[in-house]
């Protein structure tokens, strides 16, 4: 059974293509289409680009995709580089990131709508109370005694001794 690499290169043989034809209607690079060619996916950081580039390739040659794509995928788990796929997160997890999932889950216009309504009914119920309370009582009721406290007892404050002059 032919490599997926031996099957995109006779499909560019038989339809005579040349690389660079290639390279210029995909946008991949030559380099990149001479090591997907050969079968040299060391040249690439990940599988993603492989897959990519190797569902370009066989697209433009009208190639069984799916097929293709199953063999590749076959092919990329016998490497070691690209055998099980890099996980993106790390597996624990905080109480941050609960904190962070509860907030992404949450109907921020519902929330909105009832912060909204509740801020009304707190002012509506201030304003209530407020205007409960009789408006004519007399504010000095809960004042204590003056501070002048004189000696002699009477009602009244005494008089000076020396008038000043006229």
């Amino acid at each position: 059974m032919p490599t997926v690499g031996e099957q995109l290169h006779n499909a560019r043989e038989t339809r005579k293509l040349d690389i660079y034809h290639i390279a210029e209607v995909t946008k991949i690079r030559t380099d990149h289409l001479r090591a997907l060619e050969e079968g040299n996916y060391n040249l690439f950081s990940a599988a993603v680009y492989i897959r990519g580039f190797v569902r370009t390739y066989a697209t433009l040659l009208k190639l069984d995709v799916p097929k293709i794509m199953g063999d590749l995928d076959r092919e990329l788990s016998q490497t070691e580089k690209f055998r099980t796929t890099p996980a993106f997160t790390k597996a624990s997890r905080g109480p941050l990131d609960w904190l962070m999932l509860f907030l992404s889950r949450l109907n921020w216009r519902m929330l909105a709508v009832a912060a909204v309504l509740i801020a009304l009914a707190i002012f509506s119920l201030a304003t209530f109370t407020s205007r409960k309370k009789p408006p004519h009582a007399d504010p000095l009721i809960n004042l204590g005694p003056g501070l002048y406290q004189s000696k002699q007892g009477g009602e009244l404050l005494p008089l000076p001794t020396n008038a000043p002059p006229r």
